[in-house]
């Protein structure tokens, strides 16, 4: 099996892609939409949301609820990603033991963090009861 996404660029920084019967405008300029960084910290934090669910059932908590993710790619000089990180609040009520035993399950399950590069998977924290 292979994901396929087409890209097109007719003219400047901005092109669409195609994904599926989807259409998903990027920026590079970040000018007219999401630019590439933006567009990849949202797909990484898209792709938590799922892998903390699971993680928590896995780990006794069977509906985090409400999850919010912030997440912020630090830039380095050249305006590359230096370092991602994840602040996580749920509505479920989480202790500490257990928000970290999540965690580290959803680093496991999380499909976009396994695609990076080590020294760019985000450092998270996760708070219960604060949604």
């Amino acid at each position: 099996m292979a994901k396929e996404v087409t890209t097109v660029s007719e003219e400047g920084y901005s092109a669409t892609n195609e994904i599926r019967e989807f259409e998903q405008t990027i920026d590079a300029q970040g000018e007219e939409s999401p630019d590439t960084l933006e567009t990849l910290l949202a797909a990484y934090g898209s792709c938590y949301v799922p892998a903390l669910r699971v993680g928590g059932q896995q780990r006794g908590v069977e509906d985090l609820g409400t999850v919010e993710i912030e997440t912020t790619g630090e830039l380095n000089d050249d305006d590359k990603l230096a370092s991602i990180s994840f602040d996580v609040r749920v509505e479920a009520e989480v202790d500490d033991e257990t928000a970290a035993e999540i965690v580290e399950r959803a680093n496991e399950l999380c499909k976009v963090h396994d695609a990076l590069k080590p020294e760019l998977h985000a450092e998270t924290t996760l708070e219960g009861d604060a949604v």
